[in-house]
């Protein structure tokens, strides 16, 4: 193995430390690390690190969302079994460890609905215990897990809370693609805001103050870009606070005690964050000049005066600081990954594509070593999920991994990507499988045009949504592609609207209008036309898939009868199962075994380096081979 090839486990393992996050009070820092491979909270006093002990001890998937609450002494986190994603809410004691489920009931989706500031003994939990599809809120005692029914959810999204936990606010999609916000008043919910359905996928409330008094709303009405308004509940008088030219308003960092937001962040091809506070202003210019990278704000002490902020770049992994907003300073309190510190990691360049019809496409590229010759090279063309999210600029592993085996990776936000107005989003309605499959086509043919890509030898690769485009790519385009990897991708999006999870219903109408409506003929029409699983005959070149068998949002039925339809016609596909995964991989044996399988595949048919697979990391892995073993080159 060439000294430059950077090990798989040192990308997708484990990380060494990550996700710290400290107390209140600022006293103590806690952090997911592993513990027997699997990752578990960890626990130390700020000053003495050293002496971290485990206050978990999960032997399966490992714990992946966890945060303090505001008693200094507790934390919560959720579990669920096997990728089903029927997540249980956990109190955690920092001092002896002691762990209490507050959501003990067989069947449910539980998630935490706010930790509050001034109500301290009591958190916010949503179970959809009464009915699979919403989600009830309760109070629920940190110390003896004792529940009181705060509001009975009768068909909303979420709600919108004071600091005394009273549902103040409830957000809704009506059948006809409209968004409300809905306001309490004697009992009875009415509308307050309405989104007509060309605003209602980009605009939502954020959050209330702590009072109740105001709302903080992102809001497209009117305007292409989001921008954020404060809204006075009493009077409903809204005044424009922020906006940007390029891009939607995005994250905020608001004021602990009042909730009032002190800076957004804007991402069109790198993030910026903008100060609404003055006072902030110093904070941001600190931390944007200290060449540490893209960085945001995970966890701060009740005081304000201490920061945990995460930073990485392109050529950077994940960091973890302590920010001392006072004295200036930042220590560093742990690297995610220290392996990849001196790895011959690749720059990234954010280019603007410019789509057939005239749209503007961010994308990312990253150029392997070969490159430099200035020959083009095998590419790898990686579709994001969603599609509703965004790739964006910083470290990804995925690209490195990729461009160190000698590939040219390209990631596009084709249109139905988020955050760059509401046109954009837009135009991916009813273009599942056409125009949004169009802007990859498109970015393929800048790349070969530029020189960067060898037009015989291009990937397509994604999961999620990005799994069906690489489906729909390797049919509707057969000749176009060398090869493809879908992982957990809809095959056909008659069954995916059939199976999706009951509590996904309050936004159903969102996938109704970008996709087609089942209920009406000319819905089913489209739902049927872009299916790759319709067109499984024309599928010519090699295709890996992989899968969880517990993935409530993709059922495994969706690879399942893509891999049959395309045994039953001749055509060679290789599909891997992993039994004890949902929506994706979290366990990293088979995070290893998949891309260990993935590079292989790729090698052999773009020609690429690949690091040898070792059987251990098959073994210690869950994966079983459904279909394709020889394909793959591997027993069955």
């Amino acid at each position: 193995m060439s000294h430059d090839l950077i090990p798989r486990a040192h990308l997708f393992g484990n990380p060494t430390k990550v996700s710290a996050k400290i107390s209140p009070d600022g006293r103590l820092l806690a952090w997911l690390a592993p513990q027997d491979d699997v990752l578990d909270i960890f626990v130390a006093p700020l000053d003495r690190l050293g002496e971290a002990r485990a206050v978990t001890h999960d032997r399966k998937r490992g714990i992946q969302f966890f945060n303090w609450t505001y008693d200094g002494r507790r934390l919560v986190y959720l579990q669920d079994e096997g990728g089903d994603e029927k997540f249980h809410v956990f109190a955690l004691d920092a001092h002896d460890g002691s762990t209490r489920d507050l959501t003990p009931f067989e069947g449910v989706s539980a998630y935490v609905g706010d930790i509050g500031r001034k109500v301290r003994d009591r958190i916010l939990v949503a179970v959809n215990r009464r009915d699979p599809r919403y989600h009830d809120l309760y109070t629920v005692s940190l110390a003896t897990g004792e529940s009181s029914l705060v509001v009975e959810n009768a068909g909303f999204a979420s709600f919108l809370f004071d600091e005394d936990y009273n549902a103040r606010l409830a957000l809704r999609d009506t059948p006809d693609g409209r968004r409300e916000i809905l306001r309490s008043k004697d009992g009875a919910w009415t509308p307050f805001i309405v989104f007509e359905p060309e605003d209602a996928r980009s605009s939502s409330p954020s959050h209330l103050d702590a009072a109740g008094k105001a709302l903080f709303l992102r809001d497209s009405r009117g305007r292409d870009k989001v921008a954020l308004y404060r809204v006075d509940l009493a009077t409903g008088e809204s005044r424009l606070l922020a906006e940007h030219e390029k891009a939607d308003i995005g994250h905020l960092l608001t004021n602990e005690a009042t909730r009032e937001p002190l800076a957004y962040a804007v991402n069109s091809e790198r993030l910026e964050y903008f100060a609404l506070d003055p006072r902030i202003q110093p904070d941001l210019d600190f931390l944007s000049g200290g060449d540490i990278g893209d960085w945001s704000v995970s966890s701060r002490t009740e005081d304000d005066r201490l920061w945990v902020v995460g930073a990485q770049s392109d050529t950077k992994p994940f960091v973890e600081y302590l920010y001392d907003r006072d004295a200036k300073t930042l220590r560093v309190l742990h690297h995610a990954r220290p392996e990849l510190v001196d790895a011959p990691l690749r720059p990234m360049r954010p280019v603007t594509i410019t789509s057939r019809d005239g749209l503007g496409l961010v994308s990312y590229l990253t150029l392997p070593k070969a490159a430099e010759n200035r020959a083009p090279q095998p590419m790898a063309l990686l579709v994001h999920g969603g599609p509703w999210s965004r790739d964006s600029f910083g470290f990804n592993p995925l690209h490195q991994w990729l461009a160190n085996r000698g590939y040219a990776v390209l990631s596009v936000n084709f249109r139905g990507s988020t955050g760059f107005g509401k046109a954009f989003v837009n135009a991916g309605d009813g273009e599942w499988g056409r125009r949004m499959d169009d802007d990859l086509l498109d970015a393929v043919a800048w790349a070969v045009e530029q020189g960067v890509a060898d037009p015989r030898r291009v990937a397509i690769i994604g999961a999620s949504y990005g799994g069906y485009a690489a489906l729909v790519g390797l049919t509707r385009n057969p000749d176009l592609y060398a090869c493809g990897v879908d992982v957990v991708g809809p095959s056909n999006l008659e069954t995916l609207l059939a199976t999706i999870p009951p509590y996904w219903e309050s936004f159903r109408t969102q996938f109704v209008k970008a996709i087609g409506d089942p209920a009406t003929e000319d819905g089913r029409r489209l739902l049927r036309e872009r299916s790759p699983l319709h067109r499984a005959d024309r599928l010519a070149k090699p295709l890996l898939i992989a899968q969880g068998a517990n993935d409530p949002r993709v059922a495994k039925t969706e690879s399942d009868q893509m891999a049959a339809a395309l045994e039953g016609k001749g055509v060679p596909v290789a599909y891997l199962l992993f039994p004890d995964e949902g929506h994706g991989f979290a366990r990293p044996e088979n995070r290893l075994a998949f891309h260990a399988i993935a590079e292989s595949f790729l090698a052999r048919h773009l020609g690429g380096l690949a690091e040898p697979t070792r059987p251990e990391e098959l073994k210690n892995s869950t994966v079983r081979i459904e279909k394709g073993a020889a394909e793959l080159g591997l027993a069955q």
